[in-house]
């Protein structure tokens, strides 16, 4: 087994939600990464930009706008790359 350092990275919320305002929402994310994710720890990115690590039941929360909205203009029929909600 390796362990895989990763560079210490800074982000900023793409959205108009402003800061914080991404804790309330359920995000959409590839939902294999998003399995792995709460397993491993290694944070995602959601398709909003929102980096975090999954550890919450999101059907508590209502779905991020902005991750809706993206979601619902990918191309149908997307494979194993489907969304999913967290």
């Amino acid at each position: 087994m390796s362990t895989k350092i990763l560079p210490e990275q800074q982000t900023t919320p793409r959205t108009s939600h402003g800061d914080g305002d991404h804790e309330r929402f359920a995000h959409y994310a590839d939902k294999h990464k998003i399995t792995e994710s709460m397993v491993t720890g290694t944070p995602i990115r959601a398709l909003c930009g929102k980096v975090w690590v999954p550890s919450r039941d999101p059907k508590k929360y209502p779905v991020c706008p902005e991750c809706k909205e993206i979601y619902e203009g990918l191309p149908a029929g997307g494979g194993d790359e489907g969304g999913n909600k967290q």
